[in-house]
């Protein structure tokens, strides 16, 4: 909502205030002032000018060369608006003035001519294109005759006016409206407010004579009020009406058009003029629309209607979307003479859903969603009404004609200064809360500290204590009400062990160059049991069915993390990134039960999907796919950085390939597998070549260590050895190697396999595993006998428990 403070003036008084400081105290009142912005930048010595004469420039067609009395002095300016003319009342911008950008005004030569200032639009005077009337859009801005040759344009065009923009919450409807603001801002500043007076001057003939209602859904449309307005004069609205709605965003049209949008932004109420002569009809009915009903609307587009559309019509066709917007066959035109203002109350659901089922959304159907006060339905279109009168020269027939079922009936809520003093923690005493309700004008009883307040029907927000005593909060000050700190330990918060580990496991995961995915805990029926890790599968599990599932694609609750992120892999795979690695830290939920009976378990795992190359380097020539290796060597960091021995034994699993899956475990225990998904699994999701990890974090966790490990920094130096043994294919290399650590403790440190070979030059049924062995001694120089003899250890009690040999 924008509020133009100079048009907030004609109800309370604000010039002891400035802007800013009006916004602060609505600020803290409860609503929030988004920002403050000026009409235009402030310029000087721009006055009201005549143009005495205007003649084509002697050396120039497109040029007028005008004199014009600008009340001090007769200025010769050279014009180019294609709109000027002799006897218009013209803003001019005299030598030396400044207008909006800093821009100066200075004696020139135009064509071998002198000009002594600048006949100015609109738009150089500050004010935005959008909002610019269309009839002097493309030229300069003619006054009213009835404004004064050198008179300050400054506040006849409202320049020096304030905005502020109000960003209300759906609750507070009533300052949606200008009347509902200077409510607000009275109450704030303890002001007075001055209402319109609304006075109608009626002639004797009576608009029963011209049209007659129907409402055939009082539900929908509990008040219709018709005012029948003839021999009006279309023309553009009055300069200070035109200001008001250009400083509240709306573009002006016509006086009848604008006096509509005026008294929409001043009481909150809709109203709609349609032109009497063009309905065809001297009836009204309001109604449901038909099935594929059609309406033009006034932006020219055809709308298709269906039961749920609350429309106006003449007895025959629609003329009006109901609240939102009316239609193209009945619009006010320059030739219109005779109107039918409508006043009317519509159900806030069913503009709502109007607006859904159309996409079109007004002014009108904005407080029509939200609320509108039904003691000012009729009382705006009185106003509009006398408006007419006095800016269209309208003649207002007598006696309005009404369907009225509407319920205008005032809340009551009951409040007592004890109660009030101990919900906020106050000592608001009972003579402060007078003045509270009387500064928002609520009517009220009192019987000591007992109050019984009326709620005007303005504020539909306030139905119970509670938004009684939000009020009473707001206008006491938030800034006065008492507070304590709270009571609780001195320590400083920390993050549990559990939390630390999983921040550290997504800090790793991230390092190691994966994306953290966060997909649906829900899965449907075809990936409910796919995927699943060896160490639940030997669980008696059973997928949790929803009761009342969203969509078929969400029926049960996960028991794999992996399904949805392979879903994910796709979906981005789809869209041309096709090099994607994703890890999610999430829960899993696990019964035995087929019948649940209690809250499935939840499990926390960690689980990851690669797939597309792990390394592009384009111009060393140098691209890797991801293969069993790099999520393998993931994992292992992952378990060196939380420093858990992990094993990986091969293994054969539903939806892997049968060759390239391992399990993985810790201290002996399962704990999840790593792999390539199976080719036709894959082929299924338009995937190329996918690799995944799952791992059981709970298990993780009860197992990791917090105890800080420190290893001093070695002083002297290791010597490396290779060793490569000949065994026969079924070997485990990681058995091997677990062996070799074994006999090579204490001096072997590290062993590393760096090669398997299988093939030409070995015996059938034999391979090769080569093996790096890094010795080093924490307090001398190894000599080479001692490790020479270490090593002959190795080897022969490797060839005794493998029967291996060494490959020469």
């Amino acid at each position: 909502m924008l509020v133009s403070l100079n048009w907030l003036k004609n109800y309370v008084d604000i010039d002891s205030i400035t802007p800013e400081e009006l916004a602060e105290k609505i600020t803290k009142s409860g609503i929030e002032v988004d920002g403050i912005e000026y009409i235009a930048e402030k310029s000087k010595n721009v006055v009201v000018g005549y143009v005495e004469t205007c003649e084509k420039h002697p050396n120039a067609d497109k040029l007028n060369l005008c004199q014009v009395d600008v009340g001090d002095q007769k200025l010769q300016i050279i014009c180019g608006a294609p709109n000027v003319r002799q006897g218009q009342k013209v803003a001019v911008a005299k030598p030396g003035a400044i207008l909006p950008g800093n821009f100066k005004i200075k004696k020139v030569k135009l064509r071998g001519v002198e000009s002594n200032g600048m006949i100015c639009s609109l738009q150089e005077l500050g004010i935005e294109e959008k909002f610019v009337p269309k009839d002097t859009a493309d030229g300069i801005f003619v006054f009213p005759n009835d404004v004064e040759i050198g008179e300050d344009v400054e506040p006849l065009l409202n320049l020096n006016d304030a905005i502020l923009e109000f960003d209300l919450t759906p609750n507070r409807a009533d300052c949606l409206s200008m009347i509902g603001i200077a409510y607000e801002v009275a109450a704030i500043l303890d002001q007075d407010i001055h209402l319109p007076e609304v006075k109608i001057k009626t002639i004797t003939e009576k608009a029963q004579n011209y049209v007659s209602v129907e409402v055939e859904d009082k539900e929908l449309n509990p008040y219709y009020g018709a005012f029948i307005i003839k021999d009006i004069e279309v023309k553009p609205s009055p300069l200070w009406m035109r200001n008001y709605l250009i400083a509240a965003g709306i573009r002006p049209i016509n006086n009848v058009v604008d006096i509509t949008n005026f008294v929409l932004l001043e009481y909150g109420q809709p109203l709609h003029a349609f032109d009497y002569d063009q309905l065809q009809s001297e009836k009204i009915v309001v109604r449901r629309a038909k099935e594929n009903e059609t309406l033009i609307t006034l932006d020219e587009k055809e709308r298709m209607l269906t039961t749920d559309n609350l429309v106006i019509t003449n007895g025959k066709e629609p003329i009006a979307l109901a609240g939102v917007m009316g239609g193209a066959n009945t619009e006010v035109s320059e030739q219109t003479t005779t109107i039918l203002l409508e006043a009317a109350y519509f159900d806030g659901f069913s503009v709502r859903k109007t607006v859904k089922a159309t996409g079109l959304r007004s002014e009108a159907s904005t407080r029509y969603e939200k609320g509108i006060d039904p003691s000012r339905v009729k009382i705006a279109g009185e106003r509009a009404c006398q408006l007419l009168y006095e800016y269209a020269n309208g003649k207002v027939l007598a006696n309005s004609v009404e369907v009225d079922s509407l319920d205008c009936t005032k809340k009551t809520v009951e409040i007592t200064t004890n109660e009030i003093n101990k919900r906020l923690g106050t000592e608001i005493s009972t003579e402060e809360i007078v003045s509270i309700l009387e500064k928002l004008r609520f009517a009220f009883d009192q019987e000591k500290d007992h109050f019984t307040v009326e709620i005007p029907t303005r504020r539909g927000d306030i139905s119970i204590f509670e938004d009684m005593l939000e009020e009473v909060a707001r206008i006491y000050g938030y800034d006065n009400l008492p507070y304590t700190l709270p009571i609780g330990a001195a320590d400083a918060g920390a993050l549990t062990q559990r939390q630390n580990l999983k921040r550290k496991v997504k800090n790793f995961m991230e390092s190691s160059g994966l994306m953290e995915g966060i997909t649906y805990s829900l899965t449907d029926l075809n990936n409910s049991k796919k995927l699943i890790s060896p160490d639940i599968e030997e669980e008696n599990i059973t997928p949790v069915k929803l009761a009342m599932p969203m969509s078929e694609d969400h029926q049960f609750l996960r028991l794999s993390i992996l399904p949805e992120l392979l879903r994910t892999l796709a979906y981005n795979n789809a869209r041309g990134q096709r090099n994607t690695g994703l890890y999610e830290l999430g829960s899993i939920f696990i019964t035995e039960e087929e019948i649940l009976t209690k809250q499935p378990e939840e499990k926390l795992r960690l689980a990851g999907a690669l797939t597309g190359e792990w390394i592009s380097h384009p111009w060393q020539q140098e691209n890797k796919k991801v293969d069993f290796y790099v999520v393998k060597g993931i994992v292992e960091g992952l378990f060196e950085f939380l420093k858990l021995p992990a094993t990986f034994k091969k293994e054969k699993l539903s939806d892997m390939h049968p060759g390239r899956c391992a399990s993985i475990a810790v201290n002996n225990e399962p704990i999840g597998f790593i792999g390539q998904v199976h080719p036709m699994f894959v082929k299924k999701m338009d995937l190329k070549e996918t690799y995944v990890f799952d791992i059981n974090m709970e298990k993780v966790f009860s197992a990791y260590k917090k105890e800080p490990e420190t290893k001093p920094i070695p002083k002297f130096p290791s010597i490396t050895r290779d060793i490569a043994f000949i065994v026969d294919e079924n070997v485990v290399a990681g058995d091997l190697k677990a062996s070799i650590e074994e006999i090579g403790a204490p001096l072997v440190k590290k062993v590393r396999i760096f090669d398997v070979y299988q093939g030409e030059n070995l015996p059938e049924g034999k391979k090769s595993i080569a093996y790096s062995l890094v010795y080093r001694h924490p307090e001398k120089t190894l000599k080479d006998d001692e490790v020479e003899e270490s090593y002959q250890q190795i080897i022969d009690e490797v060839n005794k428990k493998y029967d291996s040999y060494i490959r020469s």
